[in-house]
């Protein structure tokens, strides 16, 4: 299967995604560090066992080396304007694997700041997602967002779409974004 997913690799140029998905245990936590451009400074060994990269190959790469395609880029502006204000953020997210396989997380993200009050860089601890939530909420939602997002061609305007498909998803629920996760 490694040879295969080598050669799938090498051949395209990019990963493509599989319908294999990676679990991890509950007790373990997903941790790495980036810098203000979201390039990994840091990755604990649990990321690098998920992930399938070791830690040479993710340092210097920009966070979004294990985005899934399923993942609307919506959810990540979102995420970027919270942490960017020096706000905690939480969020279901998809990756990807080196391999082209898929996990969920749970994740928490934080701004780290400097003594003078200045944010330095990201930090972020992924836990295991509660299942019940993800099926019933954030799969056929985030499946929406993206729907919204690829029925415009114009990168630009698909990020705007999604991202008002996705406030306005919020504001119909009555409550702030933190609120909604931690209510489904």
């Amino acid at each position: 299967m490694l040879l295969v997913n080598s050669i799938r690799i090498a051949l395209m140029g990019r990963i493509l995604p599989t319908t294999t998905e990676v679990f991890f245990d509950a007790a373990d936590i997903i941790v790495s560090k980036t810098d203000l451009k979201g390039r990994l400074t840091y990755a604990n060994k649990t990321f690098c066992d998920i992930s399938g990269y070791t830690q040479r190959e993710l340092i210097g790469q920009p966070h979004s080396i294990l985005r899934h395609p399923d993942m609307p880029r919506s959810v990540f502006k979102l995420m970027w304007e919270a942490i960017a204000r020096g706000e905690e953020v939480f969020a279901y997210v998809k990756n990807m694997t080196k391999t082209g396989d898929y996990y969920w997380v749970f994740a928490h993200i934080t701004p780290s700041f400097d003594a003078d009050k200045q944010i330095l860089g990201y930090h972020s601890n992924r836990r295991v997602p509660n299942r019940r939530v993800m099926e019933s909420a954030i799969v056929p939602l985030y499946a929406e967002i993206l729907a919204e997002e690829r029925r415009h061609a114009n990168g630009k305007e698909a990020l705007a779409r999604g991202f008002q498909f996705m406030t306005d998803f919020i504001g119909s629920k009555s409550m702030s974004y933190d609120e909604l996760i931690f209510s489904l």
